[in-house]
């Protein structure tokens, strides 16, 4: 009898034979990643998260795709004209709200995803005819270290323990999903088709995630020419219309470029930095990479990097820069598949670290796809030099950046936590004394904060955010008119501060100064306009100054961008009360009553308009649930215990005075209307 083991074809038990190592392989590259970030998912919102994910208001509804699918606009920062990761955020608010679980969840996939992708990418390049001699049948082996390293390699936690920067990992593991689908494009003729196109998908994908993506064309045609058809003619007169379909998708990228503005400033030619400052700047930066490729010590979350002003500055770092740009040429010529990682490492820094200006000259996520370049040079060096004995050295390797990984993770555990590790590395950075001076003012750590903010001031005296923090916690401590200054002094420095327009109107509406904040309140509204808040708080202020048809306006304009805050229709109501448009003001008030039916102010709102219109009964019912809803709310109950005096109902007035007169003992009036209501019982007062 023949087993059932023994009946299949030899073809298929061999492919099985050979499948089996890479699932392992697979496996235990997934299990160490994981296991290297799991302390990842104790990370918070920290700086970017907060305008991205916590303050994002077009990942709360899904049943809106128009909101998701365009870009933020010139004010959305991380995520300007960024849709694809946009959208991914809204999937994770759609599964877990405001809980971070299924974002750092969904972050861990991503970076997963690209190593498994690289592992691919590598195993299959080292098979091609043009390196199977040398490499071949060692292809999976080093694959399985360069995935292994590169997923728990230190440098990689900015783009995936840092929320916000799934727009770096996600492009990246688009960047690599488009090599991929072309090299199976290449090896399997009867499917390539499909691959192809999902090449193409992953590369217009890919243009929705980040800028960088720019190159990946660029470098698919580079292996294209190096590993598979070894010329460029050949590569051109095989494969034209597949490579020129990968650079139309720039079409898309430059349409979320030009819609995004520049990332509000942050990037591009209108951030105010010279190119050629930047770029000399560049020189220092990538150099500092690539050592932090090789020792990833120490991590910096902010890197401060001083502008260079000129080539005295950074020569040396420049010789050693145009040193390795040439040897990259001479490798292209000479080994193009060494050439070809040299090559794949600078093309895809170009975008950020070249002459196109942003604001943060050197940030570690840059490093996410360069990095695999570095390893795979590391690991194949390694090869060479210790054959088929190299595993234990690379499982060393894996486990000493894994226990890195999960030590930096940790520093992501509170936005404090991140920013103090910051100042302790990088002293001499104003924006991480700023920020951790923030949140030891909201922890109620006065003297420290202020120590910070002094210490940003000093460093940078023009910084508006400081200024506007130092103005916060003159504010929370009563120094008022020192607040101001401050307040006006981050708004001199930075027009477009929102908050420090706001805040300061505020402060001054509390100084009794309405006119003046009502110019702050029309200066924030002109940088934001769909702010509902500072449409009602500007209502106030008007109010206040006797403009009662402006204020009724901005009420208006209120509701229709939130329409469910039943404050903003109780505030409404009251301005068309004032205006005696009473019609208008009862369903004003109705619907802010329908919307959250116990609510207070709404019933106090609706019984005043009641006694405007001499409907006492219902005044005191609207005054008697205000009253039981919120015990401490004396102007209902005084309110209350005068409409019961007006109809009659003396003993009940008396018994509403008293009741406010434990609660205010020195109030004169009510203790005088206490007087009248025992005058009218026929009593002597008592």
């Amino acid at each position: 009898m023949t087993s059932q083991s023994s009946s299949q074809p030899v073809g298929s038990r061999i492919s099985s034979a050979r499948a089996r190592p890479v699932w392992v392989a697979a496996l235990v590259i997934t299990a160490v990643i994981v296991a290297a970030y799991v302390t990842s998912f104790r990370g918070a919102l920290v700086f970017d998260d907060l305008p991205g994910i916590a303050n994002n208001p077009t990942i709360r509804d899904l049943s809106q795709p128009g909101l998701l699918l365009v870009a933020i606009g010139p004010q959305g920062g991380t995520l300007s004209g960024r849709p694809v990761p946009n959208l991914t955020l809204a999937l994770n608010y759609a599964i877990s709200g405001d809980r971070l679980w299924s974002y750092h969840a969904t972050n861990l996939l991503i970076h997963v995803a690209a190593a498994l992708t690289l592992f691919g990418i590598v195993r299959r390049t080292l098979s091609q005819p043009v390196l199977a001699d040398r490499f071949g049948s060692n292809a999976g082996p080093i694959a399985f270290a360069v995935a292994l390293l590169w997923g728990v390699h230190p440098l990689q936690t900015e783009s995936v323990t840092y929320l916000i920067q799934r727009v770096e990992s996600l492009m990246g593991l688009f960047y690599l999903l488009t090599l991929y689908c072309f090299l199976r494009a290449v090896e399997s003729p009867l499917t390539g088709r499909r691959w192809y196109l999902r090449a193409f998908f992953t590369c217009l994908l890919g243009m929705g995630c980040k800028e960088v993506m720019v190159t990946a064309p660029v470098v698919v045609a580079l292996y294209d020419r190096i590993f598979v058809t070894g010329s460029w003619r050949e590569t051109l007169r095989t494969r034209w219309k597949f490579h020129v379909a990968l650079m139309s998708t720039w079409i898309v990228l430059g349409g979320l470029v030009v819609a995004s503005g520049g990332r509000g400033g942050t990037a591009g030619y209108q951030v105010g930095i010279n190119a050629w400052n930047y770029l000399l700047t560049q020189c220092k930066v990538i150099l500092d990479y690539l050592k932090l490729s090789l020792w990833p010590f120490p991590l910096v979350f902010d890197h401060n990097v001083p502008l260079a002003t000129g080539m005295g500055d950074v020569w040396p770092q420049a010789v050693m820069l145009c040193v390795l740009l040439g040897a990259s040429v001479y490798l292209l010529i000479r080994r193009p598949a060494l050439g070809f990682l040299c090559a794949a490492f600078f093309l895809i820094l170009a975008p950020t670290s070249s002459v196109v200006p942003i604001s943060d000259a050197k940030v570690e996520h840059r490093m996410y796809l360069p990095l695999a370049s570095i390893v795979t040079a590391v690991v194949l060096g390694i090869h060479r030099q210790l054959g088929r004995i190299a595993l234990p050295v690379w499982l060393g390797l894996a486990l000493a950046l894994g226990t890195a990984t999960a030590i930096r993770n940790l520093d992501y555990q509170s936005p404090r936590r991140l920013w103090g590790d910051t100042v302790q590395k990088i002293p001499g950075s104003p924006r991480a004394h700023n920020n951790l001076g923030a949140y030891l003012l909201s922890d109620g750590e006065v003297d420290a904060a202020r120590e910070h903010f002094s210490t940003a001031l000093r460093l940078n005296p023009n910084y508006a955010s400081a200024h506007y923090n130092l103005a916060q916690l003159l504010e929370k401590t009563g120094r008022m008119e020192e607040a101001v200054h401050s307040y006006e002094t981050a708004i001199r420095l930075n027009p477009k501060l929102v908050d420090a327009h706001v805040n300061s109107a505020h402060l001054l509406d509390r100084l009794g100064r309405a006119a003046e904040a009502v110019s702050h309140y029309e200066r924030a509204l002109v940088l934001d306009p769909d702010a509902p808040d500072v449409h009602a708080d500007l209502a106030a202020s008007l109010l206040k100054v006797q403009q009662l048809a402006p204020a009724i306006d901005h009420l208006k304009t209120a509701v229709e961008l939130a329409p469910d805050r039943a404050e903003l229709w109780c505030n409404l109501a009251r301005a068309f009360l004032q205006g005696k448009d009473f019609p208008a003001a009862r369903r004003a008030g109705a619907r802010a009553l329908q919307l959250k039916p116990d609510f207070p102010e709404a019933h106090y709102v609706l019984g005043n308009l009641d006694i405007a219109s001499n409907d006492f009964p219902n005044a005191i019912a609207h005054y008697q649930r205000a009253s039981e809803l919120a015990p401490d709310y004396i102007p209902a109950r005084n309110n209350l215990a005068n409409a019961l005096l007006v109809s009659g109902k003396i003993d009940a007035a008396i018994a509403q005075y008293q009741i406010i007169l434990q609660q205010r003992p020195n109030d004169a009036s009510v203790r005088e209307n206490l007087a009248r209501a025992f005058e009218l019982r026929g009593t002597s007062a008592r």
